[in-house]
């Protein structure tokens, strides 16, 4: 899906210049910054082409330049196009030429070259603002920082990106739903050190926890849902997964997406589970509506009752 998402932004970014309407500008999947302007019209004086073009982010002095493509269509104007991923400088790995982005906004422009050595510049026209109730938001964070690249607009009218570096959280990875247990994945988000967390799921409705134990790999972790000492005693009881650091708690989930109504859309299906210790388990592994992981168990038979 195609998707532009525009806001006001406060500050001027000093005098406007000669710009470029774009064909299109968008951050999709959370960090893969599109654009397509045309190719602008010669200079009077000049008919030479432009042979080369750079887009450039700028903020407080500081730039980084992307190469684009000069791509002639087969109906419509020749077009200057740009796809790149954006990390965030302090909390994604270097790869390539993708630029490394500072929180803050950072200002959009094009520097174009002709065939006769003559540059040009131009700023970018922020796009209509767009807005969408439909199943999915119309920004989402990065899924490999947390970070969120959100196109937005100057008092002026110009396109730029606003990058906000991320929170700390506990991603959810994947999960898997086996006839003995439910093994979980997941990852920690904005640099927190694993040393500190422990894992542990907790009751709704009172004060009753179980400590998890996982294993690590880095900020990467894994471990298997204790049902059994999760189900003790009879009736439902729902349990949330979390990871815990002092008064620091950290929800397991899917934070990074871009999903809407995630409980309705990630559907995963109730399980009859036999557990080591003999019990005979109904259980439901599902994300909330905030996109939390959750348990839910209900005791249908154990060892003494079977």
């Amino acid at each position: 899906m195609e998707r532009i998402d525009t806001v006001p932004a406060l500050g001027g970014m000093g005098r406007s210049g000669p710009t470029l309407k774009p064909v299109h500008l968008s951050v999709i999947g959370g960090r893969t910054f599109n654009l397509a302007v045309p190719v602008p019209v010669p200079s009077s004086g000049t008919s030479a082409e432009v042979v080369a073009a750079v887009l450039v982010f700028e903020r407080g002095g500081r730039r980084q330049a992307v190469p684009m493509e000069v791509e002639p269509q087969r109906h419509g104007p020749v077009l200057l196009t740009a796809t790149v991923g954006l990390r965030h400088a302090r909390h994604d790995a270097p790869q390539a030429t993708d630029p490394r982005l500072t929180d803050g906004v950072w200002k959009l422009t094009v520097e174009t070259a002709d065939a006769d050595g003559r540059k040009e510049r131009f700023g970018i026209t922020a796009p209509v603002a767009h807005t969408s109730s439909g199943p999915i938001h119309s920004t989402s964070p990065s899924p490999s920082s947390g970070a969120v690249f959100r196109p937005v607009r100057s008092v002026d009218g110009q396109s730029m990106i606003k990058v906000t570096g991320p929170k700390a959280g506990a991603e959810l990875t994947a999960f898997d739903l086996r006839w003995d247990r439910i093994s979980v994945r997941g990852r920690l988000l904005a640099g927190a050190t694993p040393a500190a967390f422990t894992a542990e799921a907790v009751r709704r409705g009172g004060t009753a926890s179980v400590a998890i134990s996982a294993e690590w790999d880095g900020d990467r972790f894994a471990f298997d849902v204790p049902l059994d000492a999760m189900s003790k005693g009879r009736g439902r009881s729902v349990w949330d997964i979390q990871l815990r650091s002092g008064r620091t708690r950290l929800k397991v989930g899917r934070h990074l997406g871009d999903v809407r109504h995630p409980k309705k859309v990630f559907r995963t299906p109730f399980r009859t589970i036999a557990t080591e210790e003999g019990a005979l388990l109904r259980v439901h592994a599902h994300l909330s509506a905030a996109g939390n992981l959750a348990v839910s168990s209900t005791v249908i038979s154990t060892k003494e009752t079977a």
